[in-house]
């Protein structure tokens, strides 16, 4: 939308007041005489012409639809009663299916038709996709007519040979044709129609099929009018009708219009009607439709009303009406018949149908409650002066007018009386179309004496502020006008409106220019006054709310040197070095972000630059740059960081876009920020590093970055090491990478120093394989490595355990929490049969192949086992780990040559195999008579006898006389 900020910005609204208010006010309306109209009874009169500004110029009159040459014979004083007709019983026949007409299809087929009977809406409700509206079927009635009132009917194009005196004789005694439809149908059968039916006496009019959002309905009345909707008080001429109801085309049920958007189009179409014929149409259409397209309004209970409702059996009533009606002027009960097109009902006698066509006319009645609050209104304020016209009624909303020679007192039951006077207000009030404009009827007197010498006066749907130097201009009620009240109205900051509102924006918007600058409203951003200025300028400049930049979101917040104010599409920021720059979203989410964490970032210097790699933008700002790209999203760059990305190439360089906001301390003297292939950070210790991206990056942003487990990086990343591997040192330590193990930290303490006296990666563990991993019994850490893992407690210092078995029956035995506790010791090999040890805190972990590996967890077991020569001894290697929970709390362990039993009072005693061990065990062990023993088995020098000693007893053996037990 191109417009200037300017007060032509204010919207040019036709006038639409009527002729007396268009002339001057100061004389009054001119108008002498009594008023007439319609109403839903049977005493219609016509009214004065109260013609519109535009009616006056090009003035309409009523056509005769019938050739002058034919003048129709007088319907009798009496007519004849129609013959009594037999119904059919049956319901109304299933309606066959039927192709989908296109709109031009219906049109030479006839158009649309009262009572939805065209098949296009019969047989395809479903047209408005997406509608949560519905229509009602209108084609299931049955065929019977009512037992009182005076029967009609209504047709069209899609009853072409209708034979009018069989009508009569069945019984219709009025009719109505369709002349028009929207501003692009005609009925080319209207005439021979409407003129058969005045042939054989009929009273007739015309109706017209109202199609909202093809035109305005001043447009279709005029139309209507020209094209045979036109009245006159000849007594058989019925009163012109606005036939709205379900739309048989694109679109949903309300022909996709607002309930007030509705109403107000048939205002408009009525009030036309008013002028150009001095009736008020009547109004067709059924209560479901209504309910959902005016939101039932009852803002037209002085239309008389015809009412569609289909009873399925005989009915005395058309059943509820639409809000405002407490009755109906005619019934349209039937489509299936009895007669051609339409059957109807006229509510009253054929006299009462008479004076509703014309004859016998009465005056509008003056409601008592104008009279009397126009009489009071002029009494309490002489400065009107003498009166000028009688009250005159018709007006929109039951409305009247009286002119004085000071001004007109207007007057609703909704509103009172109220004058308005010559000048500006009055004069803005006129060209928005008076009291059938939105601004609807005056609810205050003119109020002067406000700020530069203003006046105001209030109206039912806002207020008119004027001003000498700013004109008047209209405020209706809503978001604008209460964030302007917010302000303090006219002596607040945004001064007086220079323009009336003006809607239809974007999303529904509106705009409305005050002196300050030009304010906006939308449902989702509210209203917010962009200010006069340059901020104001780069919006337009932008393309106001059809730009990029959308609506405000929030007032502008501003210092003597710089301003910035937030849109539903981003900000824009303004210098009194600099100028205004629009920051749209993506970077204006990052720039508002970075300005709320304290970044140094500034406000914009420059236009967003776009074109960049991989379809990228930047924009400059007085403290550093933000770039976006589609891949990465938008980040700001400042200080050290954004110096160290242009020397490396921008965006094309090493270190590519940013991905994510830079991370600083809260004075930027130590910052970290990620980037596409790799992550840049500095501190006040350390020189600014990249960590390369991937699994370096990933493991030390893991680790929780630079306020992490291995701090800031102190060096670049190096490679070449063994298998591919690389190293980085950090101010805690180091990553160490390789493509088996990964990334892992090495970090300053005693586990790096023990693996760096192995010979860092290069020795017998290998790369490190996890993190340094502490909270372990007695504070203790443990690190694996690709050859195994480093233990760490306080008390036992670092030791490897390498993978394999010895490795593998420690942790059997519950790692660090288990019997054997922390390793105290390397494992060492190199033993008898290629057997290995390794010592722990709590016993002994012994391995050979053919023995596999044993815990040794009981001391006086391990130190008995000692005197015998460990692995090289009598019992060679331990085949079991020591097993307690015996007899009086004792343990023993199996070795390849023997056992060794001990308990506390026996001590740890060996028992090897033989006749003494065999005797022994078949006594029940240790829980026979003998118990532990308390010695080890010896012999004789010729190991021809031997002996062992137990709590109970001895064994004692010979190979001359076999085993003998002597118990003690």
């Amino acid at each position: 939308m191109k417009r200037n900020l300017s007060q032509s910005r204010r919207a040019v609204l036709k006038s639409f007041g009527l002729i007396t208010l268009a002339c001057s006010l100061l004389a009054g309306p001119g108008l002498s005489g009594v008023a007439y109209a319609v109403d839903s009874g049977p005493t219609p009169t016509p009214s004065p012409s109260s013609m519109t500004v535009e009616s006056q110029a090009a003035p309409l009159p009523a056509p005769t639809p019938s050739g002058a040459a034919v003048t129709p014979a007088p319907a009798p004083t009496t007519p004849p009663a129609p013959p009594a007709t037999t119904p059919p019983t049956t319901s109304a026949p299933a309606v066959p299916a039927a192709k989908k007409l296109s709109k031009e299809e219906l049109l030479a087929a006839g158009g649309a038709q009262m009572g939805q009977r065209s098949a296009r809406v019969t047989h395809d409700k479903a047209i408005a996709s997406g509608s949560a509206l519905s229509t009602q079927s209108l084609s299931t009635e049955g065929t019977w007519s009512p037992t009182s009132g005076v029967l009609g009917l209504d047709v069209s194009k899609w009853q072409p040979s209708v034979d009018w005196q069989g009508e009569w004789n069945k019984g219709a005694r009025f009719a109505y044709v369709k002349a028009s439809e929207g501003t692009y149908y005609t009925n080319e059968l209207f005439n021979s129609q409407y003129q058969g039916a005045r042939n054989v006496g009929m009273i007739r009019g015309a109706y017209h099929f109202a199609h909202p959002s093809s035109s305005s309905g001043a447009a279709q009345a005029r139309f209507f009018v020209n094209n045979g909707g036109g009245w006159s008080a000849d007594g058989y001429t019925l009163p012109p009708v606005l036939d709205i109801e379900y739309n048989p085309y694109d679109g949903n049920t309300c022909y996709d219009m607002t309930p007030a958007q509705m109403t107000g189009w048939i205002q408009d179409f009525g009030s036309t009607m008013l002028a150009l014929t001095g009736r008020l149409p009547v109004i067709y259409s059924t209560t479901d439709w209504w309910t959902q397209c005016t939101k039932n309004s009852a803002s037209f209970s002085n239309y008389p009303l015809w009412i569609a409702a289909y009873p399925m059996s005989p009915a005395s009533s058309p059943g509820v009406l639409p809000a405002g009606w407490s009755t109906y002027s005619i019934w349209q009960y039937s489509s299936q018949g009895p007669f051609a097109g339409d059957s109807n009902v006229w509510n009253g006698d054929y006299a009462s149908l008479q004076r509703f066509a014309g004859t016998g006319a009465a005056a509008i009645q003056v409601p008592a409650q104008a009279t009397q609050q126009i009489e009071a209104y002029a009494s309490s304020h002489p400065a009107l002066g003498s009166l000028t016209t009688p009250i005159t009624c018709g007006l929109t909303s039951g409305g009247c007018y009286q002119g004085f020679q000071g001004g007109t007192v207007m007057w609703s039951a909704a509103s009172k009386a109220f004058a308005v006077s010559a000048g500006p207000v009055t004069g803005a009030w006129q060209a928005l179309g008076a009291e059938r404009s939105a601004a609807g009827y005056p609810t205050s007197d003119l109020i002067c004496g406000l700020k530069n010498g203003g006046c105001f006066q209030n109206f039912q749907g806002g207020s008119i502020m004027s001003s000498p130097a700013t004109g008047a201009a209209f405020v209706p009620f809503g978001p604008i006008r209460d964030a302007w009240a917010a302000q303090g109205y006219e002596n607040g900051s945004w001064g007086y409106p220079t323009s009336n509102a003006t809607c239809g924006l974007r999303y529904g918007g509106c705009f409305q220019l005050f002196q300050a600058g030009s304010v906006l409203w939308s449902t989702s951003s509210g209203a917010h006054l962009v200010k006069s200025g340059p901020v104001l300028d780069a919006w337009a400049k932008d393309g106001f709310e059809n730009g990029l930049l959308g609506f405000p979101s929030k007032d502008a917040t501003c210092t003597a040197s710089d301003c910035t104010q937030l849109f539903t599409g981003g900000v824009i920021g303004w210098t009194s070095t600099s100028g205004a720059w629009p920051v749209y979203m993506g970077i204006g989410d990052t720039w508002k972000a970075a300005r709320a964490k304290g970044e140094p970032i500034g406000l914009p210097v420059a236009k967003e630059v776009c074109g960049l790699r991989g379809g990228g933008c930047y924009q400059l700002f007085q403290g550093g740059s933000i770039l976006f790209s589609p891949a990465t999203g938008a980040y700001a760059m400042t200080g050290k960081i954004l110096n160290y990305w242009a020397q490396s190439g921008f965006e094309n360089g090493k270190l590519g876009y940013p991905t994510g906001p830079a991370s600083c301390g809260a004075v930027q003297t130590d910052c970290w920020q990620s980037f596409e292939k790799g992550t840049v950070a500095y501190s006040p210790a350390t020189t600014i590093q990249t960590v390369p991206a991937g699994p370096m990056v990933q493991a030390w942003t893991s680790l929780g970055a630079s306020g992490g487990a291995l701090g800031y990086p102190t060096s670049a990343q190096i490679c070449g090491l063994k298998d591919g591997g690389c190293f980085q040192m950090f101010a805690k330590g180091a990553l160490m990478y390789s493509p088996a193990a990964g990334a892992q930290p090495s970090l300053l303490g005693p586990i790096r120093d023990f693996w760096q006296k192995q010979g860092f990666e290069n020795g017998a563990l290998g790369y490190p394989a996890s993190n340094v991993i502490c909270g372990l019994v007695g504070a203790g850490c443990f690190q694996n490595y690709l050859g195994g893992t480093v233990m760490w407690s306080n008390a036992s210092g670092a030791h490897a355990m390498s993978f394999g078995p010895v490795r593998d029956a420690w942790i059997a035995s519950g790692f660090e929490n288990g019997i054997l506790g922390y390793p105290t010791s390397e494992q060492m090999c190199g033993l008898r049969n290629g057997g290995c040890f390794q010592n722990f805190v709590n016993g002994t972990v012994m391995y050979s192949p053919a023995t596999g590996a044993q815990t040794m967890s009981s001391a006086p077991i391990r130190d008995r086992w000692a005197t015998t020569g460990f692995e090289g001894g009598s019992l060679g290697y331990p085949t079991s780990g020591a097993i307690c929970g015996l007899r009086n709390g004792g343990c023993f362990q199996n070795f390849e040559k023997g056992t060794i039993m001990w308990s506390a009072a026996s001590g740890a005693q060996v028992m090897m195999p033989g006749p003494i061990q065999q005797s022994w065990a078949g006594q029940g062990f240790e829980n026979g008579a003998l118990a532990f023993p308390t010695s080890g088995q010896t012999c004789t020098s010729d190991k021809l006898s031997c002996s062992q000693t137990f709590q109970g007893g001895t064994i004692t053996w010979s190979s001359t006389a076999g085993v003998k037990t002597r118990l003690n």
